[in-house]
This record gives structure tokens, C-alpha cells and sequence, in this order.
């Protein structure tokens, strides 16, 4: 073998050496994590989700919205029949909106014939939110549960529209739940309903409302 090409093996199987060491490594501490939650069980969980949903059927507009959160749980108190639990999510939410009835822009608003125009075209609107909610669970047995969920939070919207001005607003959401569990997973079906507004704060202020449902999965630390 000329020294060249053993050098290169030499080189290579070091590579391969150091690869094995941390995965070896990685095993290692999931072992020692998964050790520790079995002697005490976290307070804590970490989560994903997605959810879609649209507007209540009316006349004046469409309202049809895709998210993805992030989500932290804690949980505050058990007793024997309920579990009580804080809930953060952090949310980016995509939206297409449309006015259908142009009248909802009265006559008497400045340029209204041109914000007409401009309102019923078809929107892309987009909101980063900060969710915010109180949840009850109810434990079925040692798998299931099912819960109630109340939100609330700041977002921020890029788009100003015929029912809302651009900027800073609030999402309120009511949510029933549905858990099944296997092992440190908590997989979770969410339908709720969802109001946006900015409490007065900008120059429109009628809201969205819409109907979602979100599915999710979440991990015990």
C-alpha cells in the first residue's frame, strides 16, 4: 500500500471512530434522559402542531387559514379528577381573505370606491402570534384524556384589510381536546374557534372569526 492511500485510510477510519463515539455518546444520554424521566416525571412538555380552518358561513367575506405552533406545557396542580395546565404557543398563521359584499365599505369613508376595489381582491395575510391559555384536562384511564382550552395573546398582522387594520391585534381561541399517549408522547386532536380583532385599537376593527381543527404531538422532558 503505497503511503499516500494508507495515510487516507488512516484519516478515514479516524473519521469513522469519531462518528461511533457520538452516537455512542448520544445513546448514552438518551438512555440516562429516558432513566430520569421514569424516577420523576417532568412537569414540563414541548410540542409541535398544525391546523387549518376557515370562516363561519356569511356573506361579507372568506376567511381560509393554514398555522404551525410551537408549544411549551406546565402543569400547575392534579388533584383526583382533573389536571391543571399552562400553555405558551407561539404561532405563524396564513390566511387568505376576501371581502364579498363591497358594501360592507360605506360611502361616506374616505376614497371608498377605491378601497372597494382594493378590499375585494383576493389577500394573503399573514400573523405571528403569541398564544397564551389556561387548559383543564380530564385523564380517561392512563392513556387518554380530554380537555378545555381558553387563549389568549398579542399578534402582530401584516396585511390591513376591509375588517382590520394592519399592526397589532389580539387572537382569542376556545379549543376542546382530545389526547392518546405512548410512552413520553402525547399525541392530540384540537377543534376550536378562533376570534382576531385589535380591541379598538386601529381604524378597523370587525375580526375574523373562524372554525379550526389542529392536530399535534408533544414530548415529557
Amino acid at each position: 500500500m503505497k503511503a499516500g492511500s494508507f495515510f487516507y485510510v488512516c484519516i478515514a477510519n479516524q473519521k469513522h471512530i469519531m462518528l461511533l463515539k457520538r452516537i455512542f455518546f448520544i445513546l448514552v444520554l438518551f438512555a440516562v434522559m429516558h432513566l430520569k424521566a421514569q424516577e420523576k416525571s417532568s412537569k414540563y412538555r414541548i410540542g409541535l402542531s398544525y391546523g387549518f380552518g376557515s370562516e363561519f358561513s356569511n356573506t361579507d367575506y372568506t376567511f381560509e387559514n393554514h398555522f404551525y405552533k410551537a408549544q411549551l406545557y406546565y402543569e400547575i396542580k392534579e388533584t383526583k379528577n382533573f389536571k391543571y395546565e399552562i400553555l405558551v404557543q407561539p404561532e405563524i398563521n396564513f390566511g387568505k381573505h376576501q371581502l364579498l359584499n363591497f358594501y360592507f365599505v360605506k360611502p361616506e369613508t374616505s376614497n371608498y370606491q377605491q378601497k372597494r376595489d382594493e378590499y375585494t381582491r383576493l389577500k394573503d395575510v399573514r400573523e405571528y402570534v403569541l398564544n397564551c391559555g389556561f387548559l383543564v384536562r380530564k385523564p380517561i384511564g392512563k392513556v387518554c384524556s380530554f380537555y378545555v382550552l381558553g387563549s389568549v395573546g398579542p399578534l402582530i398582522t401584516d396585511t390591513e384589510t376591509e375588517r382590520m387594520s394592519k399592526g397589532f391585534a389580539f387572537a382569542d381561541v376556545l379549543a376542546l381536546g382530545f389526547t392518546a399517549g405512548y410512552d413520553n408522547f402525547r399525541f392530540d386532536i384540537r377543534p376550536s374557534v378562533r376570534h382576531v380583532s385589535n380591541a379598538g385599537l386601529g381604524s378597523s376593527n370587525a375580526g375574523y372569526n373562524t372554525k379550526n381543527i389542529e392536530f399535534g404531538i408533544s414530548y415529557q422532558l
